[in-house]
């Protein structure tokens, strides 16, 4: 995985939830019940509500 600098606090979360393998869990129920996650929407939100700079 490459080493991204955050963009906000979206990528930040993103980075969290994938190193405590949280992410991984909400993948695997989203395919199973075939319904998205919404991860990458939640996450650009995040980064324009709250961005690290400009």
């Amino acid at each position: 995985m490459q080493k991204m600098k955050s963009r906000g606090l979206g990528d930040t979360i993103e980075k969290i939830t994938t190193a405590t393998g949280i992410k991984k869990v909400v993948d695997t129920v989203s395919k199973a019940t075939g319904k998205p996650c919404g991860c990458g929407e939640r996450r650009d939100s995040l980064n324009r509500k709250f961005p690290y700079s400009k």
